[in-house]
């Protein structure tokens, strides 16, 4: 049975990948995880220098989702060259590096800096992170958001997939301009802003007071987002991602529209769960008489 995606020339042997933020930087899970079975992974965000993120604590539980500020923490753009790249090069699955920053000119000298790497498939632009105080800006303003991706694309043919925000005032807006300026594709969507307080310590339950929410409560709310993406953008690819914890949640996205599928929160409760969803798709698959994934992709069946 027919497994394959595509976003833009990006080729995947299956639609699923892990999300950036919840799978380390892609061998942290080594004997866990069967990364054959996986169409891609997505390292943590590279910024250009190192960051010690969010003091904390960083991570609470929430009702069906998790509240995350860990303040895009990470070893910085040479520490990941030198140390962290050499291992990815032999991970038998797609290998996207998402890159963040706190300007166009950082966003750009990180992908000038891997764009030759072999060990790089392609870039995650991630300018939609809820939880740093810069940077966020480039996801909601269209005019921004596009001016990034063209100049990204003049340094680098590799695929480009820009995270987007559901904080943005009109997310479709921002998917159009990313897709004008040569983006080869969106992810819809990032975490929620959120917040949780201490009913008896009257405290926030996360140091930097909010936090992004994830998991199976922001599931309905990302799956509207990539719908209405979808509606204005039907040529555009588009990876779902938000809540997702089987292969009928992502069935749901790829009826809305999506290309393929990220995997985030369930990581952290259900490891295994990458495990098996290619073969869960192909039994659904073969449940519902189709011969490869990609005749769901925007089949919802609208009211008449």
């Amino acid at each position: 049975m027919d497994l394959s995606a595509s976003i833009g020339s990006l080729r995947l042997e299956n639609p699923f990948l892990t999300a950036s933020g919840t799978f380390g930087y892609g061998t942290d899970l080594d004997g866990v995880v069967d990364l054959s079975l996986l169409g891609g992974i997505v390292t943590k965000s590279v910024t250009l220098r190192p960051r010690e993120g969010n003091p904390p604590p960083r991570i609470c539980e929430t009702p069906a989702g998790m509240l995350n500020s860990i303040g895009l923490e990470n070893c910085g753009l040479e520490t990941f060259a030198s140390r962290k790249l050499p291992s990815l090069a032999a991970l038998p699955t797609k290998v996207l590096v998402s890159v963040a920053g706190e300007s166009a000119d950082e966003y750009a000298a990180i992908v000038e800096r891997l764009a030759y790497e072999d060990a790089v498939d392609g870039f995650e632009i991630n300018v939609s992170c809820p939880n740093v105080k810069s940077g966020t800006s480039f996801g909601s303003d269209p005019r921004l958001a596009g001016s990034l991706a063209a100049r990204l694309r003049r340094i680098s043919r590799k695929p480009m997939i820009v995270k987007l925000t559901p904080s943005a005032p009109d997310i479709v807006e921002v998917a159009k301009a990313c897709a004008s300026e040569g983006a080869d594709g969106a992810v819809v969507s990032n975490t929620f802003p959120g917040m949780v307080i201490d009913a008896k310590t009257r405290k926030p339950a996360v140091a930097n007071v909010t936090g992004g929410l994830s998991g199976p409560a922001i599931r309905p709310l990302a799956l509207c987002l990539l719908y209405r993406v979808h509606r204005s953008l039907p040529e555009f690819p588009l990876i779902g991602s938000g809540g997702i914890c089987s292969v009928e949640d992502a069935a749901q996205f790829f009826m809305a529209g999506a290309s393929a599928v990220q995997i985030g929160t369930a990581n952290f409760f259900d490891p295994d769960l990458l495990n098996r969803l290619a073969g869960d798709l192909e039994e659904y698959l073969a449940e519902q008489g189709l011969a490869d994934f990609r005749s769901l992709i925007g089949s919802v069946r609208l009211p008449v």
